[in-house]
């Protein structure tokens, strides 16, 4: 309980550290996001219009310290402020728009890769020397050499242009409107085959060297040899021993890998025009939309933290020497 507490301790000060650097960074950039406004619709608005624009998005002549209050104030309410690039959107309503699609392609893309990479490997690592052992850990790894967005572009010119087998853009059919249909939720899944497939392809190798090369190094330890000597059943030594205690470091990239999941995956999404985190934060370098920017980056550092402070205590339950 206590090694929870301080590590809950840690990671409020984290939290506090990111959203003083969320409120600093952009003030020290040069001009201001109203400005950059006014710059874009090209003397469409008047001049007065400027400092009206400088408060809404929370740049004012009062101190810093008024603003950062005024910033935590407006932050925990669960204002983040107005988007410029979906202008007069509010971002929070911005980021809601991409999270779903995001939460869809990564996080299931991360779930299965982690799943099916793990299982591998301890299979890999048990049966070490075997057909399994010699040739997926190569191919995976050669997949794996390649970018990611590479892959999405290969499966998409394949499957999606010369074969047809699937579609090629979006995150649904432009004639169908989201609701919990059968047939919407069918062609959801229809469309994020590909998307899903590519992260899937390019992580899986990662996923399962980490843990074969762990596995293996566990399978060596006295207290394995223990219980294979009582006799155990192998399977339960395999799973209940071994791959218990050589699980501990892929599930602390979990972790890492699943606060970044909030993040998109920036490149997938652009190939396959996927509404996604990723998208969204493209949209707001190309527009100056700092406060999009913030929301985006907050929200993925806040997912990583979570994210730590979970697997944290998962390693708690998992590994009895931290307790």
């Amino acid at each position: 309980m206590r090694f929870a507490l301080r590590r809950l301790g840690f990671y409020a000060l984290a939290a506090w550290a990111a959203l003083t650097l969320n409120f600093v960074l952009p003030r020290m950039l040069p001009g201001d996001p109203a400005s950059a406004m006014v710059a874009r619709f090209q003397g469409k608005l008047e001049p007065e219009a400027l400092d009206a624009m400088r408060r809404a998005f929370g740049f004012t002549d009062a101190s810093l310290v008024e603003q950062y209050l005024t910033y935590l104030r407006h932050l925990f309410s669960g204002d983040l402020g107005l988007s410029i690039a979906y202008f007069p959107a509010p971002v929070s309503d911005v980021i809601g728009t991409g999270l779903i699609w995001t939460l869809l392609i990564a996080g299931v893309s991360l779930v299965i890769a982690f799943v099916l990479g793990t299982l591998l490997g301890i299979v890999a690592a048990w049966r070490r020397g075997g057909l399994l052992d010699s040739a997926l850990p190569p191919a995976l790894a050669f997949l794996g050499a390649f970018p990611y967005f590479w892959l999405a572009m290969l499966l998409l010119y394949l499957f999606g242009y010369e074969l047809g087998w699937f579609p090629m853009r979006h995150a649904h059919a432009a004639h169908l409107s989201p609701t919990l249909s059968v047939e919407f939720i069918g062609d959801v899944a229809w469309h994020a085959i590909l998307p899903v497939t590519s992260i899937v392809l390019a992580s899986l190798g990662g996923w399962m060297l980490s843990m074969r090369n762990v596995m293996v190094a566990e399978l060596g330890e006295d207290y394995i040899q223990l219980a294979r000597a009582k006799g155990l059943d192998s399977r339960r030594v395999m799973l209940r021993y071994a791959a218990r205690n050589a699980l501990l470091p892929n599930v602390t990239g979990f972790g890492m890998a699943l606060g970044f999941v909030l993040g998109g995956s920036l490149l997938t999404e652009i190939v396959f025009s996927y509404p996604g985190q990723g998208y969204l934060l493209i949209q707001a370098v190309r527009n100056q939309d700092y406060a999009l920017m913030q929301g985006i980056f907050l929200m993925i550092t806040l997912a990583v933290l979570v994210a730590n402070f979970l697997v944290d205590l998962l390693v708690l339950w998992l590994d009895p020497r931290t307790r």
